[in-house]
């Protein structure tokens, strides 16, 4: 099989022509920027592109499909070529279905927490010696590369993303998985730019939980009431699955979850866990995983990359970063920290990054959503803003949609990294959460500056 790909580059799109590499097809590629560390991992495999930018040269009547990323546009000239040579042309999302469609799909979906349970699924199921396929959003510890395509493996599990396919196809990538088996984690507004009222978003998840065939099996987590109202629109033969948080407690700085007359230790911690954890469960059990077999194996899961991932430790403080960025991940982020360590004061800090959290109308939804900080810090970046087209607003319309007088608000990277440096740092955690990289700032190196 020959496949090119047009916007190699990307995150989800270079580890797609990985796995394809592996399974042995001929992949090409081209973008018009590729960074780290996406370009070193298709150097190494000499499937780097010669040259960057498009060539429509590259396309011809041999290859048996082209992949389009997010990254390209419809004018884009290879794209062009592709059409009027009358080659198959599949998004991201639909070749993975092309790849899994005799496949048992089980797809994760949710605004939060579905990179977290596609995590712990695939960990449960190597640990258990279940051979699966899969996509997830996060490099994990243990797995070479996010996405894995086999002709053996009878599952194939996927993070069901609700943004959009492509430039050419306005439906949300979960749409076209087709789960056997799906969980909604819970349901809170995001992606305003695509999907601009609440109830136009949530309506993408009443399709997606009404898309489980007959005799189905639809996990959802109870605690959220938009998701136990979308649950209603599953065919009636669905098998539904409700959870909660399961019973837990916290001893000298670890969380322990009960179950029956057991108290299993764990490695990470917060209310928001321990819900995905119990969709996990749910998940690897009807996958044929046995309870026994899923609490041995869970013990040692130390979480999905940049998930209140712990950056450094030295003596009674802590940083952590964290992909969090939209109202609900940042709630349940902070207070999940917090929870664990009530002793120490926390110093959160998070940057508006995505076009959600810059737009001005939409910042009202992150009312409250730090109270739990000793000091809250904001961050964004007047570059941001303007790559995104969106106005400027002030620090004080900040300061008012979270609901702080005290909200401390920077827009220059090395000035929050001044601000985090002249703390007295005791009995202090900092936890930094962002979809970006606040403007380059090397968390190790400040972690370094001010741990005492």
């Amino acid at each position: 099989m020959k496949v090119h790909f047009i916007a190699i580059g990307g995150s989800a799109m270079h580890n797609l022509a990985i796995a394809l590499h592996y399974k042995g097809y001929e992949v090409t590629g081209s973008d018009d920027e590729i960074f780290d560390p996406a370009r070193s991992r298709l150097q190494k495999l000499g499937l780097l592109p010669e040259k960057i930018g498009w060539d429509p040269g590259k396309i011809n009547a041999g290859l048996d499909a082209i992949i389009l990323g997010m990254h390209a546009k419809a004018d884009n000239p290879e794209l062009i070529e592709a059409k009027n040579l009358g080659l198959r042309i599949y998004s991201y999302p639909e070749y993975l279905f092309e790849q899994s469609k005799d496949k048992i799909r089980v797809v994760v979906g949710g605004s939060h927490g579905k990179t977290t349970i596609t995590a712990m699924i695939l960990h449960v199921l190597k640990r258990a010696g279940i051979d699966a396929d899969y996509m997830v959003g996060a490099q994990l510890e243990g797995f070479d590369v996010m996405v894995k395509l086999s002709d053996e493996a009878r599952f194939m599990v996927f993070e069901g993303d609700e943004y959009l396919t492509s430039a050419l196809d306005r439906r949300p990538k979960f749409h076209l998985y087709q789960p056997h088996i799906a969980l909604i984690s819970g349901i809170a507004w995001d992606h305003v730019n695509v999907f601009p009222t609440f109830d136009n978003y949530i309506e993408q998840f009443r399709v997606f939980a009404g898309m489980v065939p007959d005799n189905g099996s639809l996990i959802y987590c109870a605690e959220d009431e938009n998701v136990a109202s979308v649950s209603a629109f599953a065919k009636p033969s669905v098998a539904k699955f409700p959870y909660r948080s399961p019973e837990y407690f916290i001893r000298e700085g670890i969380t322990f979850i009960k179950v029956e007359d057991k108290n299993i230790p764990l490695k990470i911690f917060g209310h928001h866990n321990m819900l995905n954890l119990e969709g996990a469960r749910l998940v690897c059990e009807a996958m044929g995983v046995s309870r026994n077999e899923f609490y041995d194996a869970i013990t040692t899961f130390t979480g999905a990359s940049k998930r209140l991932e712990l950056v450094a430790a030295k003596n009674s403080c802590s940083v952590f970063k964290d992909f969090a960025h939209s109202p609900s991940k940042l709630k349940a982020t902070l207070d999940a920290v917090k929870e664990q360590f009530p002793e120490r004061k926390l110093i959160a800090c998070m940057e508006l990054h995505t076009y959600s959290s810059l737009n001005v109308s939409f910042l009202e939804e992150y009312r409250n959503t730090m109270d739990n900080a000793d000091i809250a810090v904001i961050f964004y970046s007047r570059h941001a803003l303007e790559l995104k087209r969106l106005p400027f607003f002030s620090t004080e319309d900040v300061g008012k949609a979270f609901g702080r007088n005290d909200i401390v608000v920077f827009n220059e990277s090395e000035k929050l990294s001044d601000f985090l440096k002249s703390y007295i740092w005791s009995e202090t955690n900092l936890l930094m959460m962002s979809s970006g990289n606040f403007e380059g700032l090397d968390l190790k190196k400040l972690s370094e500056a001010i741990l005492p």
